[in-house]
């Protein structure tokens, strides 16, 4: 069994934004009901709807928090739907989220994760709404869970198995010719993709669509910023990024507005030794 962190800590992950009050009635919901709460933003700017990029984010953050650290993530395109409002504990965290896919990677670095469905609705809001289920539902239980009013068990029975997302490994095509996916584009523009750098150390070549990059730099100080007559695939490159994932940027510029990708989009790993 998990003890609590003191003081409680809650991360907070959605595609909300900051301009409208969604994510300000959340932390509301979390102290008031958890007073003593420490709450992280780890981002609230994942692109809208991209379970792809929910899930990179909080698997970049969640090893470097304390345990018993309570992530609450809240990208739910299906909110008001049979999915199910989802509690796992992996990894010596615990996790808070709709079942969709959005703990896919957290998922895959612990074999044995435990999962539950979050049904004990004396634990939410009053009358929850069909479409805000991250303040009527999802913060709520959060809250109960870090301060500790509440154990793991009560929030509802136990899961077999949670919703995975498809291709989050590279798949194998032809010899040595991969498919693998974006998982997420930064504000800067970099696309990270699921390729393992450490996996991935011979002459290669990156295709999105028709485009095709074929540079390796270490960092974007290696590359100039722009130059007469080359085109956006020649100042493209691909770096292994402090994801630990091959990415592909540019020098001060966004590779992703570029290349015209969006995470979930298929990229393909071609090895060029012959």
């Amino acid at each position: 069994m998990l003890r609590v962190s003191k003081p409680p800590i809650i991360t907070l992950t959605t595609d909300f934004g900051l301009m409208d009050h969604y994510v300000g009635v959340m932390q509301g919901v979390l102290l008031s009901r958890c007073p003593d709460a420490y709450l992280v933003d780890i981002t609230h700017e994942v692109p809208p709807f991209s379970l792809y990029g929910g899930a990179y984010a909080v698997d970049q953050a969640a090893p470097y928090f304390p345990p018993a650290t309570v992530h609450l993530v809240v990208v739910d395109p299906g909110v008001g739907t049979a999915r199910k409002p989802l509690l796992v504990e992996a990894s010596g965290q615990i996790f808070i989220a709709p079942d969709n896919g959005v703990l896919s990677m957290i998922a895959a670095r612990d074999a044995n994760l435990r999962a539950r469905e979050i049904t004990n609705s004396d634990l939410w809001l009053p009358n929850p709404s069909n479409t805000f289920h991250g303040r009527d539902i999802f913060a709520p239980v959060a809250a109960a869970i870090a301060c500790g009013s509440v154990q793991v068990r009560d929030v509802g029975p136990a899961l077999e198995n949670i919703q995975l997302l498809p291709d989050l490994e590279p798949v194998p095509q032809d010899q040595g010719v991969w498919r693998g996916k974006v998982l997420s584009v930064d504000r800067f523009g970099n696309v990270i993709t699921n390729f393992k750098a450490a996996n991935f150390k011979t002459k290669f070549s990156l295709r999105i669509g028709s485009r095709e990059v074929r540079k390796f730099r270490q960092t974007f100080g290696n590359v100039r910023g722009d130059a007469m007559g080359e085109t956006s695939d020649t100042l493209c490159f691909v770096y292994a990024g402090s994801s630990g994932y091959l990415e592909i940027g540019m020098n001060r510029r966004s590779a992703a507005a570029s290349l015209q990708v969006s995470p979930g989009d298929s990229i393909t790993l071609r090895d060029t030794i012959s």
